[in-house]
């Protein structure tokens, strides 16, 4: 397989065209925060640094934990932005750049987003620690690609009935992070399904001075219920995450802190306390 240089373009040092690296200053676990700013508050906590790149809002160090290896880079807001990014980093990590052609051994990211989101449940309280179980995805992302999330149709049927989803919508999807990840960082977290919207304002039921088209959209996903599951809480990269993520082989996992709680319309005073606990939590866990 011969990949065009339009398909997947490179800068002209040889790296890749958005991230701006290099497949070497790759490392095999992944953190991907949102803010830009973020990027060294996580990597203050390393031992080393070995690389820094930046381009757009996309931030990228390598280094290590004692003898773990780690990236982190920030994504910028949107599940649009995260097909770059999940693309680009499996291209990284499984294309050889001087032939241009898939690697004959794959090798599998561990991807973990640590971000901030909204909760969408009354008893789960502000600055809570939120993992999620499931991404389930309005933004419409993975309809562009061939997938097969039959497994989780039930799931997504029973949704759209009890909410009474509107044609005009993009069809939901619904993706699990990988349980190994989950069981390692999570254990302690609260769990459920997490909604990714394709926006802040009218996707997540904000309404400033555009009327909404589903002003009871919000209070029908709260209330839904599938077996023991229901939507804690409503971000913007999750879905797209855990889907690109399934399909490119790699395994996933989204905590956020939860900084609103959308249903008691309470928001947190100081989060970055508790997003420094988030990050110790992951790299303490990761790294073990």
């Amino acid at each position: 397989m011969d990949i065009k240089l339009s398909e997947l373009p490179l800068r002209q040092d040889g790296s890749i065209y958005h991230l701006a690296i290099h497949p070497e200053q790759l490392a095999d676990i992944v953190l991907l925060v949102g803010d830009p700013g973020r990027v060294p508050l996580v990597s203050q906590r390393f031992d080393m640094i070995e690389t820094k790149r930046s381009n757009r809002e996309i931030i990228t160090h390598t280094g290590r934990v004692g003898n773990t290896r780690i990236t982190v880079l920030s994504t910028g807001m949107g599940t649009d932005n995260i097909d770059i990014v999940m693309n680009e980093l499996d291209a990284l990590a499984n294309v050889d750049f001087e032939t241009r052609t898939l690697k004959k051994e794959h090798r599998t990211l561990k991807i973990i987003r640590m971000g901030t989101c909204g909760i969408l449940q009354p008893d789960i309280p502000i600055n809570s620690l939120i993992a999620s179980q499931y991404g389930f995805g309005f933004d419409g992302l993975l309809q562009f690609y061939q997938h097969d999330s039959s497994i989780y149709d039930d799931l997504v049927d029973s949704f759209i009935e009890k909410t009474n989803w509107g044609e005009r919508l993009p069809h939901p999807y619904c993706i699990p992070a990988t349980p190994a990840l989950l069981s390692q960082v999570a254990f302690d977290m609260v769990q459920g399904i997490t909604a990714s919207a394709p926006g802040f304002y009218g996707p997540q039921g904000r309404e400033i001075r555009t009327p909404l088209a589903f002003p009871e959209m919000n209070k029908k996903i709260e209330q839904f219920r599938y077996k023991d599951l229901r939507i804690t809480n409503l971000e913007m990269e999750c879905s797209a995450i855990y889907g690109l993520g399934h399909l490119l082989n790699h395994e996933t996992l989204t905590v956020c802190v939860g900084v609103a709680n959308r249903v008691t319309k309470e928001f947190t005073s100081n989060y970055q306390i508790h997003m420094d606990q988030l990050i110790d939590t992951v790299i303490e866990r990761i790294t073990k």
